[in-house]
């Protein structure tokens, strides 16, 4: 691997030093560091935190370009390289001693008033979150064109293996190994005592979730982000239909160590 583009999160490198650092010793070992994304680009290297790693697999969605994190914060799951050990990873990438991961993502379709919206993409999650005054959602959810639950809860969060360590663990949700295949479903505090567990649905499920009825003379209205980002408002009788994406982010890994070992070190943090 020889060509790069280095993705640097602003707030933190925001004088450049870590970006500089990266690109002078790239260069020095004969490599090119391109200012744009191309198709001459073998690798993208993000600097900052998980957070960036996902806006950069968004952002660069359909690419099938290879990932390596480069983690400016605390200890995250997705950016594994630390930046005092960054000569040694670009050494690696350089004699192509990598190995590549390719992460299963989600795409989401909103349906509003009838009529498909454009399909956001996720490689963490897609959440659906009250919006305004602080009030229950009634979710009536099908899988396959099967009705499954109608849940009452603050949000729902469907999430790929990759974010089971994200919003869906804070929630009660299971952790997952990244490399598995299937859809994790979680409400955010239920409010019944029954439906108040995560569901493991297969990677080809098919997932409609309509926001349903609230209370009479009052309007329901949520938002549904991706990733965080991209917020789409649903009110009552929309719904998003979420399936697996035909697309994947693919996540240069270098050292041996597991997730399972990324997972015990972050454990033993708190």
């Amino acid at each position: 691997m020889k060509t790069f583009y280095i993705y640097t999160n602003q707030f933190k490198d925001g004088n450049g030093d870590v970006t500089g650092k990266i690109r002078n010793y790239l260069i020095s070992r004969g490599c090119t560091c391109k200012d744009t994304v191309d198709a001459s680009v073998e690798g993208i290297i993000v600097l900052g935190g998980d957070g960036t790693l996902l806006r950069a697999a968004r952002e660069y969605v359909g690419r099938y370009i290879p990932f390596i994190g480069v983690n400016l914060g605390t200890l995250g799951y997705l950016a594994e390289v630390d930046k005092d050990n960054v000569e040694a990873a670009l050494d690696s990438l350089i004699a192509d001693e990598y190995e590549i991961e390719a992460r299963m993502m989600l795409s989401g379709i909103p349906v509003i008033a009838g009529e498909s919206m454009t399909p956001q993409v996720a490689l963490n999650d897609i959440v659906i979150n009250r919006k305004g005054a602080l009030h229950v959602i009634n979710f009536n959810i099908h899988v396959n064109g099967r009705p499954l639950s109608t849940y009452s809860a603050d949000g729902m969060i469907i999430s790929t293996p990759t974010g089971s360590t994200a919003y869906n663990l804070s929630a009660g949700g299971p952790i997952v190994e990244p490399r598995a295949r299937l859809i994790m479903m979680t409400p955010v505090c239920s409010h019944t005592l029954v439906n108040n567990r995560s569901i493991i649905l297969a990677e080809d499920d098919v997932i409609d979730i309509e926001i349903g009825a609230y209370k009479p003379g009052e309007e329901q209205e949520v938002d549904a982000s991706f990733d965080g980002r991209c917020p789409v408002s649903l009110h009552e009788g929309d719904k998003i239909r979420i399936i697996r994406s035909d697309k994947v982010t693919k996540i240069m890994k270098l050292s041996e160590a597991s997730f399972l070992d990324t997972l015990h070190k972050k454990m033993r943090m708190f």
